[in-house]
């Protein structure tokens, strides 16, 4: 059976929230988002799941405490997401893996079901990359093969894999997930529409 790792982005600035306030930071029920997306990922058939931090990464870590995850630092996270793609994919989790599910920390609503699905996908297909869409509209989580990850270790700047992925050197299989492909957290809106409540503790 394919073996497929998970990747969970957690470096960003939250650039659009007030000052102070850190997304993956604020809470759910009392659990910090990036917690809750970590524990989301845990629950589901991965072999291995490693976030990366970057910004206030101290409260990053101290909020995964506990879980049995790795952890690495982008040390260039301002430089933008593509940063922090490159540091995951270049973790040592990651090496033997036949694809590697990438998950950003601000979905609240992506649940272990929905990774499941794209597992099933990824598993059956051949070496396609898989990834959550809300019917036609691509979004997340999405998983890479093996044949273009050391693509990604090469990713700089803030163009995401969005190159790497339109150079269409691997088939794209969506699968549609519903609304929860499409539901990041950007403002205090998203977050409170969301169920969250903010935290603003730190700088």
């Amino acid at each position: 059976m394919k073996t497929i790792g998970g990747l969970l982005l957690a470096a960003g600035r939250s650039s659009r929230m007030p000052e102070g306030c850190h997304k993956p930071l604020a809470e759910f029920n009392g659990v910090p988002l990036v917690r809750r997306s970590a524990e989301t990922m845990l629950r589901s058939d991965l072999r291995s799941v490693t976030v990366v931090t970057g910004h206030r990464s101290p409260e990053i870590q101290m909020a995964l405490n506990g879980l049995p995850v790795f952890t690495t630092y982008n040390k260039n996270f301002a430089e933008g997401m593509g940063t922090s793609l490159a540091c995951g994919f270049r973790h040592p989790s990651l090496a033997s893996c036949d694809g590697v599910l990438v998950m950003l920390a601000d979905m609240p609503e992506i649940t272990e079901a929905h990774i499941a699905e794209l597992l099933s996908a990824f598993r059956s297909g051949q070496d396609a990359l898989v990834r959550g869409a809300d019917g036609e509209k691509p979004g997340h989580p999405v998983i890479v093969p093996s044949a273009i990850c050391s693509q990604m270790k090469k990713l700089d700047g803030d163009h995401g894999g969005k190159e790497a992925l339109q150079r269409r050197e691997v088939p794209v299989t969506m699968i549609n997930i519903g609304k929860a492909a499409l539901k990041d957290i950007d403002t205090v809106q998203d977050l409170l529409a969301a169920g969250g409540e903010l935290c603003s503790r730190g700088e």
